[in-house]
């Protein structure tokens, strides 16, 4: 039963949409602003219409009844992984520069099925909207699974994301179609913890300098900057963006029991770094942590991209602002070290993890979550 709900899922069909619930195929529309549409992440509703959103790991999930289903979004939103009931996961893309709308599924048996599906790259460039479903002529949605209780945030850069983890190349350089942050070790984490896990995370980000950039610091678009908003601006003060990147995060939408940290590889990276206001931005970054988050245990990892000289200074950094958030009262600020890729086997592109380097760091971070948790 469960293998026969993936056959036809791959079918893609592009069209033109005529208007918000028109369109040139029969089909009942579910409006995104559905109250039985159950979202995850850092989304704006500002159009209820058009939710929209550039961090990845965001879902949307859904109960319907009939025979098939397809989503609409808009053009060129970029990669989701969807999933029908307990069948295999698959991608959708949505690329062209028309109107689309995506078969997810037919041919299933006529009965009530679940649709989850997750935005699986960075869309900083793309600005992601949902558009709504399309269900059999006279089908509507049906009362959604609850979500997990547990829940977990992760603030971190490109190993965070997915960046290059569907890559067979350490030298080729980032795509869209090798970004995947379902394979990602944040999203194997917490479906090993049957968890839920909301994203602020991007390529590049640092705790104080963004890759590349000045001995000085990053100062407008660093990650204590953008843990405030609900989108990744490249610059807060470009009118030309989508407005929604400029709107303030209610943190009351989510309080996480966990919240792990995984930045700094950008920090050091090009070896022009200055571990002060390295120190400094982990600082700020954790106090706007605990600020928001007032019950969460806070977790500060290294990550798998680091070695030597720079490994053992993030090491130490990260333990003495441990150690003096415990001197400060906080004895909710854990530590826990990734493995750093070893061997060609643990990297896809740009010498970033790939899927089985991915699945090695979710290994090693369930069973601290677990104790940490007591999430048995």
């Amino acid at each position: 039963m469960k293998k026969f709900l993936f056959l036809a899922l791959m079918t893609f069909t592009c069209l033109t949409a005529v208007s918000n619930k028109t369109f040139p195929q029969k089909g009942t529309f579910v409006s995104p602003a559905n109250p039985q549409i159950i979202y995850t992440g850092r989304i704006s509703f500002t159009n209820p219409e058009r939710p929209a959103w550039n961090y990845p790991g965001v879902q949307i999930i859904a109960s319907f009844e009939g025979t098939s289903l397809r989503m609409m979004a808009k053009p060129r939103s970029g990669y989701f992984m969807a999933q029908i009931d307990e069948a295999e996961p698959f991608k959708v893309a949505f690329r062209g520069e028309r109107d689309s709308v995506v078969s997810l599924a037919t041919a299933l048996p006529d009965a009530r099925h679940t649709v989850r599906l997750m935005y699986i790259i960075e869309g900083y460039e793309m600005y992601p909207e949902f558009w709504g479903f399309l269900l059999d002529e006279g089908r509507s949605l049906a009362e959604p699974p609850a979500l997990p209780l547990r829940k977990i945030e992760f603030i971190g850069n490109s190993i965070t994301c997915g960046y290059g983890n569907e890559g067979t190349d350490k030298n080729e350089h980032f795509e869209y179609e090798t970004e995947n942050h379902y394979y990602s070790y944040a999203s194997i984490t917490a479906r090993n913890l049957h968890a839920q896990h909301w994203v602020v995370a991007r390529s590049g980000i640092g705790a104080y300098r963004n890759y590349g950039e000045a001995k000085t610091g990053t100062p407008r678009s660093c990650m204590p900057v953008q843990y405030e908003y609900t989108g990744y601006a490249l610059d807060l003060d470009l009118r030309q963006e989508p407005t929604f990147l400029r709107e303030k995060w209610d943190f009351n939408r989510y309080q996480p029991d966990v919240v792990c940290v995984n930045l700094g590889t950008n920090d050091f990276s090009t070896r022009n770094y200055d571990l002060a206001l390295l120190k400094q931005g982990y600082q700020k970054l954790y106090q706007l942590v605990r600020e928001h988050n007032p019950q969460a245990k806070i977790v500060l990892l290294t990550g798998s991209m680091l070695y030597n000289q720079e490994l053992r200074e993030a090491k130490q950094l990260l333990d003495e602002v441990m150690a003096e958030a415990h001197q400060a009262g906080d004895k909710e600020v854990y530590r826990f070290d990734m493995t750093p890729i070893m061997g060609d086997e643990g990297y896809g592109n740009d010498w970033h993890p790939n899927v089985w380097q991915d699945e090695k760091m979710a290994n090693e971070l369930t069973p601290f979550l677990r104790e940490l948790m007591n999430w048995y």
